[in-house]
């Protein structure tokens, strides 16, 4: 395991180098240090051939060589197994930095090296999710066969209610506050975790009390944590423009058009602060919406670092009074919107759309705004509960069932669509469980589009509505 840093390649291959040598006798019964040469003069007597190599690397480096040094350094792990038979799986995390290096054709000699390695395999690790799609896009094109690509998720929602529950801090709080703190952390395990400690720490747990302390004291993990994210930006030459923006997504004005009125500029001008910001992995685009990716952060933005500089007397007790507000409005939405059957959230939700494109689990869509929504009785259906939507290019019919979805369903719901007859016409089924495997392949053939939990609550976060709970 090795993490690269914004680091000299001479750092760098120290460290990868000593990381190798070490976990290469880790299991030979001599006593080991964490110091370079003491490892290389360990392992001249296994690897003599491999050692020379490193030797010779090192001394390249030191003389200012940088050109094919850096595949040359992976090259150790197949010298090693060529010694020894023994295979190397090398764990790069935050791989993205090793562009500090500034190697010359760097990721091309890299893609090259990967493809006739047999005996290395390699996991390589971002945070940065926009800058590293481009690279596989680009310079990792070639690679695709070769690699699995994982995107590690926060967790869903039932995953975050077991943690909650393991962590001992679920039975101490009504399963509607501990489905608020989900929807409140989208999951994050990071804020779960802090907030889950904090409350089994206090006597007589209360929620608005620990966030207040995390979030609007200057001494709370999260505060610190949020401010360090903004001085990333201040030092830039528009940082009153991010943030701006930033604001704007957070409360609620987050398509292009709105962010450029209310900040009264072109929207070319948005568009190139935009990019800046998707760049550095702040927010992501969904068609023609933005969202900031910690949704956390985003309600910092709101009621704390917005609150303190727009406040003229800089009192805390009101700092901490509008904190408390802005909670507790969340709060009241949430469970306003706990108990309303799913039939109606997704009713309320179609009233929203108007004709902005969203991308869900990869389709592009066009959410048409509807003259007419209206409660349909399907004969013969185990979808019973449905809605159909008429708009001037389209008509929507969207089967409802919180539990599972058979096969059967799918197969009558099909039936069902075709008394309808539109030259443009959108199937959708929406359930709250996983979808049955069969009854996706036929939902498939059937032109029919699926949309789980994770569906309805990634479109409900574009237009700041309250998640929809298991």
């Amino acid at each position: 395991y090795v993490e690269t840093r914004q680091e000299t390649l001479l750092a760098f291959a120290r460290r990868f180098i000593g990381s190798m040598l070490y976990n290469f006798l880790i299991n030979s019964g001599i006593s080991l240090k964490e110091d370079l040469d003491y490892l290389l003069k360990k392992a001249q007597r296994y690897i003599p051939l491999t050692s020379e190599k490193i030797n010779c690397i090192l001394n390249a480096i030191e003389k200012g060589k940088k050109n094919n040094i850096f595949t040359e350094l992976l090259s150790l792990c197949e010298s090693l197994h060529e010694e020894t038979g023994k295979f190397c799986v090398v764990i790069m995390d935050e791989f993205h930095n090793v562009e500090s290096f500034k190697i010359r054709n760097l990721y091309q000699e890299w893609a090259k090296l990967l493809l006739t390695q047999r005996n290395t395999m390699y996991i390589i690790i971002s945070s940065r999710k926009y800058k590293t799609k481009e690279l596989l896009a680009k310079d990792f094109l070639l690679l695709f066969g070769n690699f699995e690509l994982m995107t590690v998720e926060p967790f869903d929602i039932k995953t975050s209610e077991n943690y909650l529950r393991q962590s001992q801090v679920g039975a101490r709080l009504s399963t509607q506050i501990t489905d608020f703190i989900v929807h409140f952390t989208g999951g994050n395990p990071l804020y779960l975790k802090i907030i889950a400690d904090a409350l089994l720490k206090s006597e007589r747990p209360d929620l608005t009390d620990i966030l207040q302390h995390e979030l609007l004291d200057s001494s709370g993990a999260l505060n610190q944590r949020f401010s360090g994210y903004l001085g990333r930006l201040m030092n830039t030459k528009f940082f009153l423009d991010y943030l701006a923006i930033l604001y704007s997504i957070a409360d609620a004005r987050n398509k292009i058009k709105d962010i450029a009125q209310s900040l009264h500029k072109q929207q070319k001008e948005i568009i190139c602060r935009l990019n800046y910001l998707l760049e550095e992995d702040i927010i992501m685009r969904n068609g023609d919406f933005l969202k900031i990716n910690d949704r956390v952060f985003a309600f910092w933005l709101r009621f704390v670092y917005h609150q303190k500089q727009n406040s003229l007397a800089f009192s805390e007790d009101m700092l901490k009074e509008k904190f408390c507000a802005g909670l507790k409005q969340m709060m009241d939405d949430f469970y306003q919107n706990y108990r309303k059957p799913l039939t109606e959230r997704m009713t309320e939700l179609l009233r929203l759309f108007e004709d902005e494109v969203l991308q869900i689990e990869k389709r592009k869509i066009k959410l048409n705004r509807f003259r007419e929504i209206k409660y349909l009785e399907l004969n013969r259906c185990g979808l019973n509960n449905c809605l159909i939507g008429r708009s001037s290019e389209s008509i929507w019919i969207i089967g409802i069932k919180p539990e599972s979805v058979s096969e059967e369903d799918v197969m009558e719901f099909a039936k069902e669509c075709k008394r309808y007859r539109h030259k443009s016409q959108r199937k959708i089924i929406v359930t709250l469980t996983d979808i049955d495997t069969n009854a996706r392949l036929r939902a498939l053939e059937e032109k029919i589009w699926t949309w789980d939990l994770n569906s309805i609550n990634q479109i409900l976060d574009y237009f700041a509505k309250p998640w929809v709970m298991i």
